[in-house]
């Protein structure tokens, strides 16, 4: 059984889109897209440095752009049975549209409108994000929640990402829970909590009007896993996940118990498949970083798949 799973804000790198534009017929998607959103996404997926795709406003219309990119150019007219997809905080938007409940030029209407409105909601907000790594995960639950923190991110293999005022970060970087240790994240404010209520009030207004279907091939939910096929259900928890907690640890988990037996990470991959050797070392993986990973990717959807 196959599964594919798109990443989340942080996957980004400096030039990532560089491969993928040697396309002609993506370099024009790309251009339209860009002109949809207002967004250049073709300069800033490669030219741009770090600190340019980094800012959220940038980076999460960029993820998605790639995620439908890699997916179109890998798998276009292959007959390939496929059973789940999945996606990590802003990823799911890229899964919901591979899965059909949303068509690419809406999936970036909104991930746009999402990344601006996080953007703005976090400005001036003073909390910020830090990763916590090991540590038994009640004992790092409990930690948090003494300190006014969510954990906005629990993202398996050990590890949670807290969420909250940046005094508190200091304080919990400062006294680690036990075999644990923090490190700080380069993010603009406390994503995943109630500091984005609203930026879920933008993206509800936006999508409230459009067209949406029902999924062709089950997506997993970030909210707790399930395996999700109604349309507006999966929508409504897409549009909720902005301001709750992402919970990757039970979508590898979902995975794991539903027989998957290989997943592809869509590009810009490498961060999920990581963590899903570390949680379920028994589902083979394949990370799409470039444009040369096509024909590696099609093998292996097409051992995995169906299955």
């Amino acid at each position: 059984m196959l599964a594919i799973i798109a990443p989340g804000q942080g996957a980004q790198t400096p030039g990532f889109l560089t491969s993928w534009i040697e396309d002609k017929g993506a370099h024009e998607l790309l251009g339209t897209w860009s002109e949809d959103i207002g967004l250049d996404l073709v300069r800033l997926g490669t030219l741009s440095d770090a600190d340019e795709i980094r800012e959220t406003s940038h980076a999460q219309p960029l993820l998605v752009a790639a995620g439908l990119i890699s997916f179109m150019h890998t798998f276009d007219q292959q007959e390939i049975p496929i059973n789940y997809f999945a996606g990590h905080s802003v990823g799911e938007i890229t899964a919901a549209s591979l899965a059909g409940v949303l068509d690419a030029s809406l999936a970036m209407k909104l991930v746009n409108v999402r990344a601006r409105a996080m953007s703005s909601a976090a400005a001036n907000s003073h909390t910020g994000m830090s990763a916590v790594l090991g540590g038994e995960r009640d004992v790092v639950i409990a930690s948090l929640s003494a300190l006014g923190l969510t954990a906005a991110n629990e993202n398996g293999a050990g590890q949670i990402v807290a969420a909250g005022d940046l005094a508190a970060l200091e304080k919990l970087a400062e006294n680690p829970p036990q075999g644990s240790r923090v490190r700080p994240l380069a993010v603009s404010g406390a994503f995943h909590t109630s500091v984005m209520a609203p930026a879920v009030s933008a993206l509800q207004g936006a999508i409230e009007a459009e067209k949406i279907s029902d999924a062709r091939i089950p997506v997993l939910s970030n909210k707790d896993g399930a395996i999700v096929r109604n349309g507006s259900d999966l929508i409504a928890r897409i549009v909720g996940q902005v301001a709750g907690p992402v919970r990757w640890d039970l979508c590898m988990k979902t995975l794991a118990d539903s027989g998957v037996t290989g997943v592809i990470e869509v590009a810009p991959g490498g961060t999920l498949v990581g963590l899903l050797r570390r949680a379920e070392p028994s589902i083979q993986t394949f990370a799409i970083k470039s444009a040369d990973d096509i024909d590696g990717a099609r093998a292996f959807a097409k051992e995995h798949g169906g299955k």
